[in-house]
């Protein structure tokens, strides 16, 4: 158990967000159990990626494995180490491209989602760019002094001048640049429909140029094509500005594998494989692309990410990986199911906040917590079946019993009839699972 109590807050969020099935995006470190080595392999891209790199990783598993569990426990890791992080599910309306702006709608999310440290629900591509500008004339005003306007003004077009030559380097580079600039010369106005136009450019938000050339004077929006290359843009300009890179994170790439048109997919799986090759040849910097997905939704040599075979040359297992002993290192991380040991630890957490949502004293005793755990493993096909998902699904739903009807206990409970059969199927077992071996009913 945590020694340090969660606020009533985050203890609503975090148990109603797993009551519904998903993911709290607040709250992690509070819930958050195994998956170490996993954790590590991933902070050590993270490091990387500081220090100018780039990154690309699947994360691997069935539904309710812990897939965006680890995602969302990876964006709080690097939040708290000054990264910006841009997440974003792919569905039918989501997609990397499409012949309906789908790609344009996933970059548009993503931006929406821009999350920092000091704003990790999101919502921080106005803070990122308020950072730059006060940074900024914070290094003028030192450069020159506040007196001399006019110096003040020179040095300001010099440094923007010499912004907009770093980007160019980059694809779209100096149209980026020059958003910048806009941005920065509304703020010194005191322009706020300008600043506001200028953030609607940046979010993806222009339907068509002869629109973004009216209202701000440039040629150029970001489409359904190149709206990647604005995400490697966003990583040089974070850096530079004092963050210490960019993490994207794609979840639900099974929306890529329903697609009914192969010749849709086979160009979805194309954006991947640039991305993915961007962020490998080093084409790419201060960047770390991290996407999940089932093992239906990349292994399928026929519709899955695996049918584009420079995809699954790239990205498929060597003949030394089986379970027990994956390399972490690889492009491909596949998620161990949770042992029992662990999911005992996590009940135990979950019922600390659900005490602490609740105000009340939980009656549960760790041999208690054994028991439901011994009974939910034990059910038949729980070995390769079960997942985190159900088991706190089932917790969650127990604590709130025994909460509201205070005059029930969990024996009660077991020897009710959902129960008393997964019981039966466990005691009546000749062998008791090796993963249950420390635990007594």
């Amino acid at each position: 158990m945590t020694e340090r109590k969660a606020p009533k807050r985050i203890a609503a969020t975090v148990i109603n967000s797993l009551k519904g099935g998903v993911v709290p995006r607040i709250g992690l470190p509070y819930i958050t159990v195994g998956r170490k080595n996993e954790i590590a392999a991933l902070l050590n891209d993270v490091e990387i990626v500081s220090e100018g790199g780039a990154s690309f990783r699947f994360i691997v598993g069935k539904y309710g494995s812990g897939k965006s569990f680890m995602l969302q426990t990876i964006r709080t890791y690097v939040m708290d180490r000054g990264f910006v992080v841009m997440d974003a599910d792919l569905s039918p309306e989501r997609r990397l491209q499409g012949t309906r702006g789908q790609g344009l709608a996933t970059y548009r999310e993503l931006i929406r989602n821009m999350s920092t440290k000091t704003r990790p629900e999101g919502g921080a591509i106005m803070l990122v760019l308020d950072r730059w500008v006060r940074a900024l004339n914070e290094e003028i005003t030192a450069a020159v002094g506040k007196e001399n306007q006019t110096a003040f003004e020179e040095e300001a077009t010099r440094r923007l001048n010499e912004l907009m030559h770093t980007m160019n380097e980059l694809v779209h580079g100096y149209d980026f640049a020059e958003m910048l600039k806009i941005y920065y010369q509304a703020d010194r106005s005191q322009d706020e429909e300008k600043k506001a136009l200028a953030v609607r450019w940046f979010r993806g938000e222009y339907n068509t140029r002869s629109e973004a050339k009216a209202e701000l004077g440039v040629r150029n929006i970001i489409s359904d094509d190149d709206w990647y290359d604005y995400l490697k843009l966003f990583a040089l300009f974070l850096k530079q500005i004092g963050y210490s890179g960019l993490m994207v994170l794609i979840d639900e790439l099974v929306n890529i594998y329903k697609i009914p048109n192969s010749i849709t997919r086979q160009y979805n799986y194309e954006k991947i494989l640039t991305m993915y090759n961007d962020t490998m040849q080093g084409k790419a910097r201060y960047l770390g692309v991290i996407m999940s997905g089932t093992p239906q939704a990349i292994e399928d040599r026929r519709r899955g990410i695996y049918s584009y075979e420079a995809l699954r040359s790239r990205l498929a297992e060597g003949k030394f990986s089986r379970d027990g002993a994956r390399d972490l290192l690889a492009p491909v991380i596949r998620l161990e199911p949770l042992s029992a040991e662990e999911m005992l630890v996590l009940v135990g957490k979950l019922a600390e906040l659900h005490e602490r949502l609740y105000d009340y004293t939980c009656t549960l005793t760790d041999e208690d917590l054994a028991v439901f755990i011994k009974i939910e493993y034990g059910r038949i096909g729980a070995d390769s079946a079960i997942t985190p998902r159900e088991v706190i699904r089932d917790f969650i739903e127990l604590l709130d019993i025994l909460y509201q009807h205070p005059d029930m206990n969990m024996e009660q409970l077991m020897n009710s009839d959902e129960f008393s059969y997964a019981k039966g199927s466990l005691e009546d077992s000749e062998e008791v699972p090796e993963a249950f071996a420390e635990f007594t009913l």
